[in-house]
């Protein structure tokens, strides 16, 4: 049910939970967790949440691990909600995370909600290159076989709002993968002068569609 794009010489698979699989690597990225949203909430007195974002989060990154028998991950920041979100998850869901981790190679790739480097393993980059591409948090105006988050884009489809992947010549921009992540309508001006005319929105939900991307 994911969506086959040939980018750069490469085969991707952009997959209806909003993860990238590159099968030639055995590779899985995922963008914008942000792990422990609800603590944060509350410990800086904003909303109250029901406190199971990250065990929702983590239950689809498992499925994901699981299907795809990836052996390499990485994220594309914005993993957890800010500095303190990592010590402040609970036993059980560092321990499954630790799990999921456990025989991977695992990049952190930092976020501008996690700048610094986090207590749980793995290594912890400002952007990766992995030939033909490179790996970072945020799009870069002249960016090329670039592959990024941080936007949450979104678009509507028959009156629902759904996360969605951006796709062009250049680059892909990843949805947010987390739980409790709003998004960005796809018409903002923050994607269109981002993104080529010919773009491409694949929808994520129970199957990955394409669209041309909503101006």
């Amino acid at each position: 049910m994911h969506h086959a794009i040939f980018f750069h010489g490469q085969t991707l698979h952009l997959m209806p939970s909003g993860a990238l699989h590159w099968p030639a690597e055995r590779l899985l990225v995922v963008s914008d967790l942000h792990f422990g949203k609800s603590e944060r909430l509350a410990r800086r007195g904003g909303s109250l949440l029901p406190p199971y974002e990250t065990r929702a989060t983590l239950a689809k990154l498992d499925a994901d691990l699981d299907a795809t028998k990836a052996a390499q991950v990485i994220c594309l920041g914005d993993s957890f909600d800010d500095d303190a979100a990592a010590d402040g998850l609970d036993e059980a869901d560092t321990l499954w995370l630790t799990r999921l981790m456990a025989g991977r190679a695992w990049t952190w790739i930092t976020g501008n909600h996690d700048p610094g480097p986090v207590s749980i393993g793995g290594s912890h980059r400002a952007e990766r290159a992995q030939h033909p591409f490179t790996f970072r948090h945020i799009a870069e105006a002249a960016g090329f076989a670039e592959i990024s988050g941080h936007y949450h884009p979104k678009a509507r489809l028959a009156g629902q709002s759904r996360p969605c992947f951006l796709a062009d010549r250049s680059r892909i921009v990843m949805p947010a993968y987390g739980a409790y992540t709003g998004g960005l309508w796809c018409h903002a001006p923050e994607l269109t002068s981002l993104m080529a005319p010919d773009a491409l929105a694949i929808l994520t939900g129970s199957r990955a569609l394409a669209i041309p991307m909503p101006r």
